[in-house]
């Protein structure tokens, strides 16, 4: 099954990319992680398009949606975003999966918006990450390039920062996560703005930030009105054990956690056999 592109309103004027498996029956809405777009979730979405309306979104300067020319890539305009990407399809509510950053931002769509959630699957992410796991992806961020002479180069490093993931999928999200440049090479569709934004700030401030950020998710989690899933990839180095303990047992009112083995934070495209059978438990009632 092929999904249709579409574009829809996002705020501040831009424009976002989506794609559609389906258009009938509720939403089930895929908010992807840093640097990844709607395509992490090809492996999922179209078993689950024969019961809900599927869209997996590219956030802002992500993907094929618009760059923010301001740098404006915090988790509350990006969980505004996602209400105004449901304004303009006409949408109340929906069901939102988010992994990673769309975790995160799921969950401060939570806080903001919960007469509109019909249901929340959030994947490795959590309002405490482990210093292991964000101080890796810093450290891969800080090394990343930003073209290359071939996709094939491009995938190799993919290979690397994705050591469990099959190949065969690292090739098909190189090609949808790079553009060919007039002069031949491949560049990343991610904004270098989206790091930008982030230099300049003191520990600090850094910190600061963190912290209070953290509330507020913790805050959103503790008054969710609807079902929760919880899903941790065993190996997992950005979302502690102890972490997801804590916001199913003793946070979140009604929630499930499924521990999938053989994954580490990118749980979907390492074993996307068992995120499938746990995602599909959970939004299918199965």
């Amino acid at each position: 099954m092929e999904p249709r592109s579409i574009r829809l309103s996002g705020t501040q004027g831009l424009h976002l990319h989506a794609l559609e498996w389906s258009h009938e029956g509720t939403l089930l809405l895929f908010l992807h992680g840093f640097s990844n777009d709607a395509h992490v979730w090809d492996w999922v979405a179209p078993v689950l398009a024969p019961h809900y309306r599927v869209i997996a979104l590219d956030q802002r300067g992500h993907g094929d949606s618009d760059r923010d020319p301001e740098g404006r890539y915090d988790h509350e305009t990006m969980a505004r975003d996602a209400n105004a990407a449901l304004e303009s399809l006409g949408v109340e509510r929906a069901v939102i999966v988010g992994h990673s950053l769309g975790g995160r931002v799921a969950m401060r769509f939570a806080g903001l918006f919960p007469e509109k959630l019909a249901g929340l699957v959030i994947v490795d992410s959590a309002p405490d990450l482990d210093a292991r796991g964000t101080t890796r992806i810093s450290l891969d961020v800080q090394q990343q390039e930003w073209s290359f002479a071939s996709r094939a180069d491009y995938e190799r490093v993919l290979q690397r920062q994705y050591a469990v993931t099959k190949p065969e999928i690292l090739a098909k999200l190189a090609a949808h996560w790079t553009r060919r440049r007039p002069d031949g090479r491949y560049e990343l569709k991610l904004d270098p703005g989206f790091m930008k934004a982030r230099k300049g700030v003191s520990t600090e401030d850094a910190k600061t930030w963190s912290e209070q950020e953290a509330k507020h998710l913790w805050a959103a989690l503790a008054a969710l009105p609807c079902p929760a899933l919880v899903v941790r990839g065993a190996a997992s180095d950005v979302m502690s054990a102890e972490v997801a303990d804590k916001m199913v047992d003793d946070v979140i009112p009604n929630a499930k956690l499924e521990t999938v083995a053989r994954a580490g934070h990118s749980v979907m495209l390492d074993n996307p056999e068992a995120f499938e059978k746990a995602l599909t438990g959970f939004v299918l009632g199965e």
